[in-house]
C-alpha cells in the first residue's frame, strides 16, 4: 500500500517507517524538512502540518492508501483546525486514517474505556484540550462523510530513540551513583507502553476490518507507581538504586519542574494520574504488550550504545535531598 506517516523521522515514527519498510508498503513521511535520514527508499514531502495550506500544496498529484497522523507540535500546539485541514486535505481515496491521539484526551480519572467521555473543550491545558477535540472532530467527519478514521490513546511511550528525557533521566543519574527524588510517596499511577507495542497497533490499524469510527487504548496492561517504575529501571540497569521521597509541595513551591529544568523528576512523569483499560485493542487489533521489565531491557541496551549524558547541573536536585534524611540503600538483584 501507499503509505505516508505524518512525522516519520523520530521515534514512534521512525519506528514505524521501519515496519512498513519491512512489510513491503511504499512508504512517503512528510516533515519541516527537505530530506531525511530514513532509508533511501522513503520519499519525502516537506511542510509543516500546522499549516493546512503548505500540507495542500506539499500532497498536490499525490495519492495514499493509509496516512499516520504522528505529530503534535509541542511548542505551539497542534489544534482541531490544523488536524481537520489534513484530514480534508488527505481524505480522497483512503481506505485508513490512523490519528495518534493520547490517553491525555480522558482528561483525567482511571481505568478510562473507549467509551467513556473525552476532555471538554474548556480544559485548560492545551494539550489535553487539542487531542479531545480532534478527535470528536475527526469522528463527526466519518459520522457525515464515512471518513475512515481510527485513533489510538497510548499513555506514556517508552524506547529507544525517545526524544523525550525520561529512561535516560534515571539511568544517567544512576550510573553517576546519585540518588533518585520520588515525589512525595511515590505512590502516583502511571501507564506505560513500550513504542514496539505502538507501532505494532498502527499496523494492525492500518487493516483491520470494521474498525473505522473506532479509538483503541494502547498501554501496558497494568499501571505502576512512581517509585516501582525507579526500581523496575534500575533492575534493567542491575544497579543499585538510593531513593529519597520529598514532598511534591516542597519540590514545586522550590520551583521543581517536570516540563523543563530544573526537573526534579523526568520529564512529564509527575502528572496527575490518568490510567485507561486495553481489552478492545487485546481483543481486535490482537495487542500483546510487551512486559515492562523486557521493554526496559531493551531500552537500557539501545541506551548504553548511544550514551550521550547532557551537561547537567544538579544544584536544585542537591538542595532537595539535603532537605530530607538520607534514604537506606535498596539493592537490585
Amino acid at each position: 500500500m501507499r503509505v505516508l506517516v505524518i512525522g516519520g523521522t523520530l521515534f514512534i515514527g521512525k519506528a514505524l517507517v521501519q515496519s512498513l519498510l519491512k512489510a513491503g508498503h511504499e512508504v512517503t513521511v512528510m516533515h519541516r524538512k527537505n530530506r531525511h535520514k530514513l532509508a533511501k527508499k522513503v520519499k519525502n514531502l516537506m511542510a509543516d502540518r500546522n499549516d493546512p495550506a503548505a500540507v495542500e500544496a506539499a500532497i498536490a498529484g499525490q495519492r495514499f492508501d493509509v496516512v499516520f497522523d504522528n505529530v503534535y507540535d509541542w511548542e505551539r500546539g497542534t489544534t482541531v483546525e490544523q488536524v481537520m485541514g489534513t484530514a480534508r486535505a488527505l481524505g480522497a481515496g483512503l481506505s485508513r486514517y490512523v490519528f495518534m491521539s493520547s490517553v491525555a484526551a480522558y482528561g483525567d480519572g482511571l481505568n478510562h474505556q473507549e467509551g467513556d467521555a473525552l476532555a471538554p473543550d474548556h480544559h485548560a491545558d492545551a494539550y489535553v484540550r487539542n487531542k479531545a477535540m480532534s478527535e470528536r472532530a475527526l469522528f463527526r467527519y466519518h459520522q457525515r462523510t464515512g471518513f475512515p478514521v481510527v485513533t489510538l490513546r497510548p499513555p506514556y511511550v517508552y524506547g529507544p530513540e525517545n526524544p523525550f528525557y525520561r529512561e535516560q533521566f534515571f539511568w544517567d543519574r544512576m550510573r553517576a551513583g546519585r540518588q533518585i527524588v520520588i515525589p512525595g510517596d511515590g505512590r502516583r499511577l502511571m501507564q506505560m507502553v513500550y513504542v514496539k507495542d505502538v507501532v505494532a497497533a498502527c499496523m494492525a490499524a492500518m487493516d483491520t476490518p470494521g474498525i473505522n469510527g473506532h479509538a483503541f487504548n494502547v498501554a501496558s496492561p497494568r499501571p505502576i507507581t512512581q517509585e516501582d517504575l525507579v526500581l523496575a529501571m534500575a533492575a534493567a540497569a542491575k544497579k543499585k538504586v538510593k531513593l529519597v521521597n520529598v514532598p511534591r509541595t516542597r519540590l514545586l513551591r522550590s520551583g521543581g519542574n517536570v516540563m523543563k529544568a530544573p526537573l526534579y523528576f523526568a520529564t512529564y512523569y509527575d502528572l496527575p494520574p490518568i490510567t485507561e483499560v486495553i481489552n478492545k485493542a487485546q481483543r481486535i487489533l490482537k495487542l500483546k504488550p510487551t512486559p515492562l521489565a523486557e521493554g526496559l531491557r531493551e531500552t537500557y541496551l539501545w541506551y548504553l550504545r548511544n550514551f550521550k549524558r547532557p551537561k547537567q547541573d544538579y544544584s536544585f536536585e542537591d538542595a532537595m535531598l539535603a532537605s530530607v534524611k538520607r534514604a537506606p540503600e535498596t539493592k537490585v538483584s
